[in-house]
């Protein structure tokens, strides 16, 4: 009956993909993004699946349909790699649903594929677009699993979890024979029409009886006549879990068009199902039932889209909410109580400091879990009124003691025994309070969790939201509730890795890696700039430009780089690919202009990233040694842009005289050049100059210079490439300006200004234009807008002018004293008059936010000296801000839009250092380490598994110590297939001119750390970290950490090691593994330190690696291995060849390319005396490419990726023609 009754509509869906990850063949895939804050995963839709997506979770959601399906073994169900032989039973639709669940369990994206479930239903692509019933859909899945699963030990899973019994029974009232059928159920169908809800559904269900009588008697087998009689039903068995079906949609005969029904249907949260059943004599309890998952259906009958809200029973996901807090319900006394413990931060201080081991913990980590227990932070809820978290923990010295440094807290031991009463009084409301609005506590008294399942979106919802699906277009379809008494064991509690198995946690955990690999080279690929090298030695200088001295072909390299790399970087790839370079190198941004090749501003400051630096894809650098290029100085920067202008001239006869003909020539002038150069390049010294203004709507017209305009530059002139110059010689009669055009004799243009009134103050006109020219003043302009927008006169003493930018925003305001041109104001702009006097030229005016993120319009306005020092301001600032406390400092917004350096000298004057009228100067929270000292964040290290490392005594198992996080991460090249594990020790104040050994010392003191137990410093090897991985080894212990150039955001990590190691300058450490024979495997990595004082040659690394490993050099083989790529890449017979369009001679050096090695890259070993072979890969290797080469072309690669929302547009309306119905059937071989 449903056919295509349920179209999708996809106004509802939110760039949702068509297809079953389909995309052209030359197209690359992203990989699926990580899961967001509610660690859920959604499903994608197909393109009209979202009825199938919705039931799927409510199954997933429903933990012993999962962990029964789960059950079932391989020796039950088959295996996928045995589904294509004939005479193989291979449970194909089991096998998938295990597959989906497991990844909607463990595997880390945001929303899971259904393409692989939907071809084993034997689904085309046009089942895919089309919508069904998903009550159909319930009844027909059920059924195909019942088929797939017989022979095995759970066929009954069905029947067991979902099936029920009704009896009908009918009374004859003569000979009271009761007649009776039973009937089984897998879901209930209720009526909705003239119901008000479920309960009443089911009385007149299950309660009512029907009477024959009158015209409509009942024929009784007994009395053998027609009799009087009573018909009724009852519930007989009920099952584990009960599936309500609402009947929504019907069909009006009297309009003969179906309809939704959307009148007010209400259902409860728990039920008790007593009443309706034959047999009560059981416990209560064993009636009762708990909503868990409501499918919801918006739209009409014609079309609309399928979501769900369901109960997280595992607490699986993170039930918290980003923006508002989460409250519990409670009555009027609880509530009162609660405001009491939630407006004294004492009580709940107290709480979770006796919760931690030896009532101690870092300060950092109290407010975070104060944000945790209270769901807002200390600065959102206490700081207005007590302060900053610090000093209130100074301010109850009795009960909190500090650390010297500040860093930890613990409860002093009078503190912590009046703090156990007051928590002892309070224990039971504070942990009602607080579980329901902490997603990590799995208290029983804590709230429900909801989440609203929209295909690939997961949000978290409050119980009470359910209400709003009784009734409207958008409005509960489907009802799922389970017993009561059904109980999850404690270790399922926020475990997705419960009940799974272990064959597809190893597939998961080996897919978890895939994607973390996928998503790094697609970050890798997205983030590379193809740049332009133009080098020096290959341009000479002449006509005002660059140009290249053979070809450009042959003076232009192409290089692709990383963006996230520093300039230090990129200069120091460029020295090793340019042999011949001698001397300082100086990489400027260039740009071609009309004129040649133009040099602009340096690039500085080797430890900023290029995103950070601003360069875009395809840039032009030229390197060269910052001064000359063939002896020539090279003008650089904006200001001194070549210029090609056309000059025009009378014409010169044969005879020298001057004819009535314009003659063009090119010339190149720098763009600061003044006017007066033109008469000098050409020898006219009592020339006139005429440049041409002609609008390209009107006539051409010629204006004269005047002959005090000739030093003003070309620039300030309005001049740019391809202007035309006319000049003629004043001692001249002939002329052909009357003949060519209209004399003018001066410059000055007039335009006008648009003024906004911004004063509060009423008037008729909101804005007004005032005419003016580039050499008007402020003053002039503001009296002016105060007339004509007949405003008072008082505003004449206390208003200013501000720009307005194109996002709306004013401005720094405009001295009066400046005019158009010094205020740099173009004509045609908008200003704004606002109340307040503009500074002065000896005062600044500073916009100011507090934090780092900076939302527009937020920013809060000062005006000060420019003498007045930075401690002054931020004291000023901190007082108009309404912020208490000392512990702030400044910094300046950077280009980024993000917090800069801090202004760390207090006694400076803003002056000093460069801030200017305009700015915005950041208020962060926390004091700043005094200079020359870094604040380090300093994590533990330690590979997974490999030998030739120390064992530590203690158990680096992933258990945080107090303060610590363990996390794993990927090696840097280190293990082939293992993990590392990274653990947070604290943060470290040193001083830059401390040593790498001195930072090892000082972090071995770290709190977490305290129980490592080593001989001494040299024991340790310390790398600083990128993306959650080690990146650079800092080598030389007895290196100062300010000769690194470590930034601000440098963290770093510690390796322990078995043995003291000092490495010297030219030592790199390397990561080797042996090939076991026979087997595509590698042996555990060993540390290899190679000394290159022979340079970084293959030669060099080979008798090195063969030394080590105690074989002939000539017996082995050796490979770099590249993780992103699953591909090894052979050294022993080396030859590398720059791949640059100039061809330079072959260089054996491993540190360029193909091979870029470093520290901490893996080198394989093969000995030749036991394999001869040529294949470095592994079975991992072989799978992870298979993985990628399938991800890049997609399953079906013939169909496109396009959003499902512009498929269709809005709902179906009864005009519109409709596909015939079609049924929907799920295809399943027979295993009987």
């Amino acid at each position: 009956m449903f056919g295509d009754l349920f179209e999708e509509d996809y106004s509802s869906v939110s760039n949702y993909q068509y297809g079953k990850e389909k995309t052209l063949k030359n197209e690359t895939l992203e990989p699926p993004a990580p899961r967001e804050f509610t660690n859920l995963s959604g499903i994608r839709n197909q393109g009209g699946t979202c009825y199938l997506n919705s039931l799927l979770q409510t199954l997933h959601f429903t933990p012993e349909f999962r962990e029964a399906l789960f059950s079932l073994g391989p020796e039950e169900l088959g295996s996928f790699e045995d589904k294509d032989k004939p005479d193989a039973k291979v449970r194909i639709i089991p096998l998938q649903l295990q597959r989906l669940f497991a990844q909607l369990l463990v595997l880390d994206q945001d929303a899971a594929s259904t393409a692989d479930l939907t071809d084993s239903f034997g689904w085309t692509s046009n089942e895919e677009m089309r919508q069904h019933d998903v009550q159909e859909l319930n009844r027909i899945l059920f059924s195909a699993l019942e088929t797939s699963l017989v022979g095995t030990s759970g066929h009954d899973l069905i029947n067991r979890l979902y099936h029920g019994t009704v009896v009908n029974q009918v009374v004859c009232k003569e000979c009271k024979n009761v007649s009776e059928k039973q009937e089984d159920f897998l879901d209930l169908t209720v009526a909705v029409k003239n119901v008000s809800g479920l309960e009443d559904a089911l009385w007149t269900m299950f309660v009512e009886e029907e009477v024959f009588d009158s015209n409509n008697l009942y024929h009784c087998g007994t009395c053998d006549r027609l009799v009087k009689a009573t018909k009724s039903a009852k519930l007989r068995k009920l099952p584990p879990f009960l599936t309500v079906s609402l009947l929504r949609f019907n069909f009006d005969f009297v309009k003969r068009e179906r309809y939704k029904e959307t009148s007010c249907y209400t259902f409860p949260l728990r039920i008790n199902l007593k009443p309706f059943c034959e047999q009560s004599d059981l416990d209560d309890l064993e009636y009762v039932y708990d909503l868990f998952s409501v499918i919801i259906h918006k739209g009409g009958c014609y079309g609309g889209h399928y979501h769900v809200y369901i109960k997280d029973v595992d607490h699986l996901g993170n039930w918290q909410f980003q923006e508002e807090e989460s409250k519990p319900v409670v009555n009027l006394k609880d509530l009162q109580n609660e405001e009491e413990i939630d407006d004294d931060p004492l009580i709940i201080l107290k709480a979770i400091l006796l919760q931690e081991e030896n009532n101690i913990i870092p300060v950092d980590q109290l407010g975070q879990k104060l944000l945790k227990k209270t769901g807002m932070s200390w600065n959102k809820k206490y700081r207005k009124q007590y302060g900053p978290l610090r000093k209130f923990l100074q301010l109850h010295s009795q009960i909190f003691l500090l650390s010297s440094d500040e860093s930890t807290v613990s409860l002093l031991k009078n503190g912590s025994l009046q703090a156990e009463s007051d928590f002892q009084r309070n224990d039971q409301h504070i942990f009602k309070t607080f579980t329901s609005k902490s997603p990590g506590l799995n208290d029983k008294t804590s709230c429900p969790h909801w989440f609203d399942i929209n295909d690939s979106k997961v949000q978290p919802i409050k119980e009470k939201d359910i209400e709003r699906q009784f009734q409207g277009k958008e409005s509960a379809y489907m009802l799922f509730y389970r017993k009561s008494q059904l109980q999850r064991p404690p270790e399922a509690q926020a475990n997705p890795r419960y009940g799974v198995p272990r064959h597809l946690l190893s597939e998961m955990d080996a897919a978890n890696i895939e994607l973390q690999i996928k998503r790094a080279e697609w970050d890798s690929t997205n983030n590379n700039l193809e740049l332009h090298l133009h080098l020096g030695p290959h341009y000479h200088f002449f006509s005002g430009a660059l140009h290249p001295v053979v070809s450009q072909a042959e003076s232009v390299w192409d290089l692709t780089f990383d963006k996230r790399k520093t300039l230090g970087d990129l200069r120091q790839s460029i020295f090793q690919l340019l042999e011949f370079w001698e001397g300082d190198m100086v990489l400027s941004v260039a740009k071609f202009v009309p004129a040649g090749l133009h040099v602009y501003q340096p690039l500085d400051g080797d430890d900023l990233t290029l995103w950070e630096m601003e360069i875009a894809d395809g840039e032009d650098l030229f390197v060269w040694n910052g001064v000359e290029v063939g002896g020539i100085q090279i003008p650089t920067g904006n200001d001194c842009e070549p210029l090609l202008i056309s000059v025009l001239q009378l014409a010169t006869s044969s005879e020298g005289d001057k004819c009535q003909q314009l003659i063009e020539s090119p010339h190149v002038f720098p763009s600061n050049a003044q006017m007066g150069e033109v008469l000098t390049t050409l020898a006219v010294p009592m020339g006139v100059l005429f440049i041409n203004a002609t609008d390209p709507a009107e006539e051409e017209n010629w204006v004269a210079i005047p002959r005090e305009d000739l030093k003003k530059t070309f620039r300030e002139l309005g001049l740019g490439n391809h202007s035309s110059v006319l000049v003629q010689d004043s001692r001249d009669d002939n002329s052909v300006l009357p003949k060519q055009g209209k004399w003018f004799t001066g410059m000055s243009e007039i335009s006008w200004l648009q003024v906004q009134n911004l004063c509060e103050l009423e008037s008729e006109e909101k804005q007004v234009k005032i005419s003016a020219t580039v050499n008007t003043v402020v003053f002039d302009i503001r009296i002016k807008a105060i007339k004509e927008l007949k405003l008072m006169k008082e505003l004449a003493e206390n208003s200013c002018l501000r720009p307005i930018n194109r996002n709306g925003k004013l401005l720094c305001p405009v001295p009066d004293s400046y005019t158009l041109k010094e205020a740099e104001l173009k004509m045609g702009s908008s200003l704004g008059l606002c109340p307040g006097k503009a500074p002065t030229s000896s005062q600044l005016f500073l916009f100011f936010t507090v934090g780092s993120d900076v939302q527009p319009g937020t920013e809060m306005e000062i005006i000060v000296e420019e003498t007045v020092s930075v401690g002054d301001c931020l004291k000023l600032m901190l007082e108009k801000s309404g912020l208490p406390g000392d512990t702030w400092h400044l910094r300046k917004m950077d280009w980024c839009y993000e917090a800069g350096e801090p202004l760390r000298e207090e006694d400076a004057a803003l002056r000093e250092l460069a801030i200017h009228s305009g700015d915005t100067l950041l208020l962060m929270e926390g004091k700043l380490p005094p200079p020359g000292f870094l604040r380090v964040p300093v994590w533990w290290y330690q590979p997974g598994g490999p030998t030739g490392h120390w064992k530590s005594p203690v158990q680096m198992n992933g258990t945080p110590s107090p303060g610590g996080v363990c996390r794993p991460a990927s090696t840097h090249g280190a293990d082939l297939h293992g993990e590392v594990s990274l653990r947070f020790l604290g943060d470290l104040e040193i001083s830059e001119d401390a040593t790498v050994a001195e930072l090892k010392s000082q972090a071995m003191t770290l709190s977490p750390s305290s129980e490592l137990v080593l001989p001494s410093p040299t024991f340790l090897r310390a790398w600083t970290m990128e993306g959650q991985r080690p990146s650079r080894l800092l080598r030389a212990n007895q290196q100062q950490l300010k000769e690194y150039k470590l930034g601000r955001k440098t963290e770093i990590c510690l390796e322990p090691l078995e043995k003291e190691e000092n490495l010297g300058p030219l030592d790199v450490v390397l990561r080797t593994q042996m090939r076991l024979p026979g087997e595509r495997a590698y042996a555990p990595c060993m540390d290899l330190v190679w000394d290159t004082t022979r340079g970084w040659t293959a030669s060099s690394l080979r008798q090195q690696v063969a030394y080590f490993c105690s074989l002939p050099v000539e017996k082995i083989e050796i490979a770099k291995y590249f993780p992103e790529k699953f591909e090894w890449l052979p050294i022993s017979s080396w030859n590398q060849q720059l791949t640059k369009r100039k061809k330079k001679k072959k260089q054996d050096n491993l540190q360029g390319a193909p091979y870029y090695l470093k520290d901490g890259d893996t080198i394989g070993i093969k000995n030749l005396l036991v394999e001869d072979d040529e294949d470095f890969s592994t079975v991992r290797d072989d799978l992870g490419k298979e993985t990628q080469k399938q991800l890049a072309l997609g399953k079906k690669s013939q169909a496109l990726h396009v959003p499902s929302s512009d498929l269709f547009s809005g709902t179906k309306t009864p005009g519109q023609p409709r596909a015939p119905e079609a049924s929907l059937s799920i295809h399943v071989r027979s295993f009987r």
